[in-house]
Order: C-alpha cells, then sequence, then structure tokens
C-alpha cells in the first residue's frame, strides 16, 4: 500500500512510498480505510526536519496526526464496517505516570508518550491503518467531508474544558472572549465559544481572504489592530499564535478574574523588552490565571465530535482551502499565505 514517510531529522526526505507493508495486527484490531488526513504546522516542521521520531526499530515515520477514515473490520463490534472513525494521536506511556494511568495522556509527566505521525507510533497518511478501539473515535456521518479536523477541533475541546473548570473557583460569568489568530485551532477555538453562547472576538493580521468571513459567520467580530488596542477586555483570552508580542499583551489585556489559555506554541531565542513587574502586578491583584494547554485526551475527542455535528457543515468545510489528492502529496506540505486548512486525500 501506498504511505506518505520521512525520515525524522532529515530535511528533503519527505517521500510517497508504493510498497509500504500492511498495518500490524499490534497495532489494533480495528482496520480502517484511509479517507484523508489534515496537514499542519507541526507537519511542516517534522519535514524539515525539527524533530520527529520513528517507530522503535524503524528509520522512517509515517506521517499524518489528523485523520480520516472509514471502518473496514472491527472484530470487537465497537464500530461497524463503513463507519467514519478519527484515530487518537496521543498514547499513554508505558510506566505509566500518575495521569496516563487514569486516561489522561495529555497531561503527560514524563515525556514518555507516544504520537502518531509525530513520535514512535506510525502516523495515518497511509492507505490503510490500524487501530485500538479506546483510541478510535467515531464520528457522525455528516462529517464525512471534514472529519479529519476533529484533531485540531480536540485541542480547543481541551482548552475550554480547562477554562470551564478554572472558572469554577469562584462565582465566574464569563460574556466575552477573544481569540488571537484566525488558523485552524483559532477558528475551531472561536466556533466553541460561540456554542457557548459568548460573544466572540477574533483577532489576525489578514484583512483579505477566507478569515475574516468566517469568523463572522460565526457572529464574531475580527479585528486586525494589536491586542493592545482593542476597546474591551475579554473575559477569556484563547491565544493560538504562539507570537511572544501577542502572548505577552494577551496577558495584559484579560479582564479581571480573567483567563488566558495559551495553546499557540512559540520558537526561542527572541528577546522582548516587557515590563514583567508590572504583569506580576496585574496577575495577582486581579486574580487573573494563565496557563498552557496542548493535546487532547479521549473526553475531549469525544467532546469534539459533538461539537462539530452540531456545527454548521458548510462552515466547517469552508475551513478546508485545498484538498490535495494523494499523487500531489508533496504539495499538501507546502505552505501557503492564505490557507487554512490544507487536507491530503486518499479517495
Amino acid at each position: 500500500m501506498r504511505a506518505v514517510t520521512v525520515t525524522p531529522g532529515e530535511p528533503g526526505s519527505l517521500r510517497l512510498v508504493d510498497d509500504h507493508p500492511e498495518p500490524s495486527s499490534d497495532e489494533g484490531a480495528i482496520l480502517v480505510q484511509a479517507l484523508a488526513v489534515g496537514v499542519c504546522g507541526t507537519d511542516h516542521e517534522i519535514v524539515e526536519g525539527q524533530y520527529g521520531e520513528a517507530p522503535p526499530g524503524e528509520r522512517d515515520l509515517v506521517l499524518g496526526h489528523e485523520s480520516l477514515g472509514r471502518v473496514l473490520e472491527d472484530p470487537t463490534g465497537t464500530l461497524e464496517p463503513g463507519d467514519l472513525v478519527a484515530g487518537i494521536v496521543r498514547h499513554p506511556d508505558p510506566v505509566p505516570c500518575p495521569n496516563c494511568a487514569v486516561g489522561e495522556w495529555d497531561m503527560c509527566r514524563n515525556g514518555q508518550y507516544t504520537e502518531h505521525g509525530i513520535k514512535a507510533l506510525p502516523g495515518f497518511a497511509r492507505e490503510r491503518w490500524r487501530v485500538q478501539p479506546r483510541y478510535a473515535v467515531g464520528l457522525d456521518p455528516a462529517l464525512a467531508e471534514v472529519g479529519m479536523l476533529l484533531e485540531p477541533a480536540s485541542v480547543v475541546a481541551k482548552a475550554w474544558d480547562h477554562i470551564d473548570r478554572i472558572g469554577t473557583r469562584a462565582e465566574w460569568q464569563p460574556r466575552s472572549v477573544l481569540v488571537t489568530g484566525a488558523g485552524p485551532i483559532g477558528l475551531l477555538a472561536a466556533l466553541l465559544a460561540s456554542q457557548r453562547g459568548l460573544e466572540v472576538h477574533v483577532l489576525d493580521l489578514a484583512t483579505s481572504g477566507p478569515k475574516p468571513a468566517l469568523a463572522a459567520a460565526l457572529g464574531a467580530t475580527y479585528h486586525t489592530e494589536s491586542v493592545d488596542e482593542l476597546p474591551f477586555e475579554p473575559d477569556v483570552v484563547v491565544e493560538c499564535t504562539g507570537a511572544p508580542v501577542v502572548v505577552l499583551d494577551a496577558m495584559c489585556k484579560a479582564a479581571p478574574t480573567g483567563i488566558v489559555c495559551l495553546t499557540g506554541v512559540s520558537t526561542g531565542g527572541r528577546t522582548v523588552d516587557f515590563d514583567a513587574g508590572a504583569l506580576n502586578r496585574t496577575l495577582v491583584l486581579e486574580n487573573n490565571v494563565v496557563f498552557g494547554s496542548v493535546n487532547a485526551n479521549r473526553r475531549h475527542w469525544d467532546l469534539a465530535a459533538e461539537a462539530l455535528a452540531r456545527a454548521d457543515q458548510s462552515w466547517l468545510a469552508s475551513l478546508i482551502t485545498r484538498r490535495v489528492p494523494l499523487d500531489d502529496y508533496a504539495d499538501a506540505y507546502r505552505q501557503g499565505s492564505e490557507e487554512i486548512k490544507t487536507v491530503l486525500d486518499f479517495r
């Protein structure tokens, strides 16, 4: 079968293998026919050789962690042949740490987790893959064209789950949310905010392309000015850019008792002239919380599947700005300036 692979740590090693082995039954009882995989910044960084880890004893890594497939066989009876399914990316470490032991592998304490298409587990960018029942998430049939959005949606489902949990520390009635960054994570964060009935604001540099219209379709207000120029203080900030200046401004902008969730990953090596003392004073005196969030566990994947099923399917489809057939696989891993989500199509 065909599979898209890289040799981790070697830039320029991206290739389409025509004779990749069929998935081993050791990977899971459920056999899945791949329909599509989403491509994100993590994939670009792995292709560039920045990181990535092949399975033990292997040289190459199959890419793809944003999966969508259709069940071919499931002897466990968890799913039926023909069902839509996505595979959970992260698996718990073998020790396991206290969090992994209770199914919270997104909160792994020792870093020995594994991840499909990223760290020590083959990814989903292959014509057939297998998954264990506990890591198989069934999808509503309406998501046949957009189900690969489940992985990024699970990230923001976790973010909102933790925001809600932190909010219970005191009487808290949030009204407004600011989402910084209108990429897939940001727009999906805005979707979940709109489903909560909040006043949604989305901030991004783009003044053209699909982003302003997608935000407006959610009933959100779209901003292109800097965070510190905004004329309001949001109760919640979901930061999705990882840009150091935006991150710091977001921390300073939240309303008293506000919650700031950081989902964007910053690159190191950049120094910003910033008054850390003033930020500390604000956080302490206003009882604000800043926390980071990445990945998701099974509970969040299920929440994300419910959120996508409730969403306007045409809006979700508009997030996919480019679909690339498998034969043109290399084109899927080239970044475009105004793209939101690129999908590699196996159909």
